[in-house]
Formats: C-alpha cells, sequence, structure tokens
C-alpha cells in the first residue's frame, strides 16, 4: 500500500514570489515523511514547488498511490481543491483515499471533507497520519483515532483532539532527501546571491495575538533540545552548505535558558551558519542579543504590526511600542540586521494611527519592514470579533481569506494607498541623495491624495 505525500503550490504560478523568488521547502510534509520511515511505512513525497500540476498528475499516476496526503494552507486551497477533484474524477490515478493536514483545515471541516477529501488530520500530523495509515489498512475504526475528521452519511464526524507531542526530541529530522533541495539553493543563489535554508526548533506559541491562527500547533511551547537543533545545523552545513538559516519559530527567544544551551551547542560542534530569526522585543536584552550574534545571529525580525499603541493593544499584542523601538535601535546599534511587521486596516485603526506608526517607523530605523492590510483568518479572535461586520465574502472553494473583507474605519481602495504612502514616507527618510528623496516623497504625497479621496 503506498502513499505519496504533495501540496499545490506551484511556484511558476505565483506572480508575486516569481518577483521575491524566496522559496522554502515544505518543512511539515518532510516531518511526517521522516516519521513514517522511522515506523517503517514506505512513502514518496512529491514537492510540487518546482513543478506543474499536470507533471504533478503524471507521478501520481505512475505510482498508483493507495493514499494521498495533500498539506493545505490558506494560500494553496483553491489548488488544493482542484487537485483533490481530479483525484477522484481521473481513475488513471488509482483512485487513492485522500487525506487533507494544514492550517487551513482546522476551522473549515465540512467544506473541506464535502469538497472531496476522505480524512482531515487536525492539529499535528506525525501521529495521527500513521494511525490513519494503519487504520486505512485494515479497514479499522476510524472512530477511536484522536484528532481526525471525516463524513458519515453527510455528517461530519470530528473524534477527540490528540494530545500534542510532548517531547519533540523523538521527533527525526525533516525528510530533506525525499525533494530537490538544490533547486531551492539555486534559485537563491540566482537572484539574491546567497542560498537560505528552513529549520524549526519549536512548536507552539504562549502569545495571544488575535490575528495569529494556532490552529496546527496551539498556545503550548515546545522545544527541540538545543543540541539536537545544533547537531541538524551541522548536517546542513556539511551537505547543502547553505549561506543561511530562516528559523521559522514564532518566538525563537521565548526562552533564555534554552538560548543559552544552543550559543554554546553550535559553538561546540561547529555548526555555525548565518541566520535570521523571529522574536518579541521584551525577550531581548543585552545577553541576549550577544549570545544571538556570537551564535550566528545576522537578522532579527522583531514584531510590532503597529506604531500606534492604541492598535496594539486592541490586538492583544502586549507589549510597548516604545519597547519595540527600542529594541530594534539596540540591535541595529550592535550591527545586527533589523526587521518588523506591520499591518495596517486592522479594526478601529484611524489617520492618527498610520501617522503614529510611520513616525515609530522612522524613529525605529528598521533595516527591513514589510506591510500587509489585515485579513480575518477563520478561527482566530480576530475573526470572532468581525464576523458580523463582513462585507465581502467570496466563494469558498474559489477564494482564500484574504479575499475577506470587513467594514473598517475607511474604504478597503484607501489602505491600497495608504500601503505605498507608509512605505514612500518612511523610505524617504533612509534616503542621502535629494532626487531619491525627492522621488519618493512625491510618491508619499500622491499616494496621501489618494488616501485621502477614498477616505
Amino acid at each position: 500500500m503506498s502513499i505519496v505525500l504533495t501540496h499545490a503550490y506551484y511556484l511558476y504560478e505565483d506572480d508575486k514570489e516569481q518577483k521575491i523568488m524566496r522559496p522554502y521547502a515544505p518543512l511539515g510534509l518532510l516531518y511526517v515523511s521522516s516519521y513514517l520511515n522511522k515506523n517503517n511505512v514506505e512513502n514518496h513525497v512529491y514537492d510540487s514547488t518546482f513543478y506543474s500540476f499536470k507533471e504533478q498528475l503524471i507521478f501520481i499516476e505512475k505510482q498508483q498511490p493507495k493514499v494521498v496526503a495533500i498539506y493545505t494552507n490558506l494560500m494553496t486551497k483553491t489548488n488544493v481543491i482542484k487537485l483533490m477533484k481530479e483525484l477522484k474524477l481521473n481513475s488513471k490515478l488509482g483512485q487513492p483515499k485522500i487525506i487533507l493536514g494544514g492550517p487551513d483545515v482546522t476551522y473549515n471541516c465540512e467544506k473541506y471533507l464535502k469538497a472531496g477529501a476522505d480524512f482531515l488530520v487536525i492539529g499535528e500530523g506525525e501521529q495521527t497520519f500513521l494511525e490513519l495509515y494503519k487504520t486505512i489498512q485494515k479497514e479499522g475504526d476510524y472512530n477511536s483515532i484522536q484528532g481526525i475528521a471525516f463524513l458519515v452519511k453527510e455528517k461530519v464526524i470530528k473524534t477527540n483532539a490528540r494530545v500534542k507531542i510532548k517531547e519533540l526530541k523523538d521527533l527525526p529530522l525533516p525528510n530533506r532527501e525525499a525533494i530537490p533541495v538544490h533547486k531551492y539553493l539555486e534559485t537563491w543563489k540566482k537572484h539574491h546571491g546567497q542560498s537560505s535554508m528552513t529549520v524549526s526548533t519549536q512548536r507552539g506559541c504562549p502569545y495571544t495575538c488575535k490575528w495569529c491562527s494556532t490552529a496546527v500547533y496551539g498556545q503550548s511551547y515546545r522545544r527541540r533540545p538545543a543540541d539536537l537543533v545544533a547537531n541538524e545545523l551541522k548536517v546542513l552545513k556539511i551537505n547543502y552548505k547553505p549561506d543561511s538559516i530562516w528559523f521559522v519559530d514564532d518566538v525563537f527567544t521565548v526562552s533564555h535558558k534554552w538560548l543559552k544551551s544552543f550559543h554554546q551547542e553550535v559553538l561546540k560542534q561547529d555548526a555555525v551558519i548565518p541566520f535570521e530569526c523571529i522574536t518579541r522585543a521584551e525577550r531581548l536584552n543585552d545577553d541576549v542579543l550577544k549570545l544571538l550574534k556570537e551564535a550566528g545571529c545576522f537578522r532579527i525580525w522583531i514584531g510590532a504590526e503597529s506604531g500606534s499603541q492604541k492598535i496594539i493593544d486592541a490586538m492583544d499584542r502586549r507589549v510597548d511600542v516604545n519597547v519595540v523601538k527600542s529594541a530594534i535601535q539596540k540591535t541595529n546599534s550592535l550591527g545586527i540586521e533589523t526587521g518588523t511587521f506591520i499591518m495596517l486596516g486592522y479594526p478601529g485603526e484611524d489617520m492618527s494611527d498610520i501617522s503614529n506608526t510611520v513616525q515609530y517607523l522612522k524613529e525605529a530605523n528598521p533595516t527591513h519592514f514589510t506591510i500587509t492590510v489585515a485579513y480575518p483568518i477563520k478561527g482566530t479572535s480576530l475573526y470572532n470579533e468581525i464576523e458580523n461586520k463582513i462585507t465581502k465574502q467570496p466563494n469558498w472553494e474559489t477564494s482564500t481569506d484574504r479575499d475577506i473583507d470587513f467594514k473598517r474605519t475607511y474604504t478597503r481602495k484607501f489602505y491600497d494607498y495608504a500601503v505605498r504612502y507608509v512605505v514612500n514616507e518612511v523610505n524617504s527618510a533612509k534616503k542621502r541623495s535629494l532626487v531619491s528623496y525627492s522621488k519618493l516623497k512625491i510618491k508619499s504625497m500622491l499616494a496621501k491624495v489618494g488616501m485621502l479621496y477614498y477616505k
């Protein structure tokens, strides 16, 4: 009985990513694959990133799997549904059982099941998928499996939640050998001059930001032992020689005790690779910054989301904007690059909040910043708060949560101009050339006019 693990992201169909070209491997699938290998279950990973839908179907037809497991998130949902329909209708593909996992399935169980999935894995996938696969093999009782959902006579059956994996040390390293890692490294090298790979050291986030989904790992904090993380870096350094590492953890410095061990281990094992990470401002101090720099950290993304304390409090971020600003400034002074995230269009935000955000960015002066317009992900506190204010709810199968809109302070078009205004206004403050400064200021003023017009 064969298994194909796959997803439905196709790089060359993504116009935005083709401008950025910073693809990363599907770590979640690779963890499931290695866990199956550890339990002597044969499986085949099809990483669709550099291939097409047609090539994916050719692979599946060749394998004739009895089970196809697909990772899905809000950005790949429409492709996943397309793939499921093909698997159901095209008898040449072996008519496999379809299992879906990932953050988007938890709060959309009925929709995914009625769109074609036979089973959903809710939460962490390794243990649940293995147990489900064995039960499919012997056509056993699915009701006894924790952490799944399925249909019985059009009724959704959702079993009890599975207890999270407590000891992450028991997880094998992700099965990177199953995918074309060289394609990722070459793409990064070609477009950025340096390659990058991802590593995960923790699961769960103990914080309560209202817009953030915790559908898979929950509000827990579980960490792989520092010596095992250092060993993984050593393996990557020897086998793939990446120029940098992106730690995908939500808050890399949440535990100072773990960080000290990590610092000690990467030096001891000669496993230092330049890396970037995300953290919260209040989990940084002089000692932590020193440890990070010595361990190889070259860039820290420090979350703020807004320069307005009113909006930060509305998000339940539980941080002082001045603490964030000071952390960015201090990190800059140590020669470590900084990045921060900004979200516009959050409920209650007005012109003064946007002005505060611009001022905050100018004063904090992060090396990089990114801006998104707030959108509600089902299952989050933000979604629950604005659900009765939704003004645009497109067809579920052909859209994503990003397409949902709700009643905000201003029109949706306003925020398109607001993003341009913030980007150009803040970047103008960084330019020393009078010509560059003037060009950005003109763009900033034009965007401000657009904001006022669509207000």
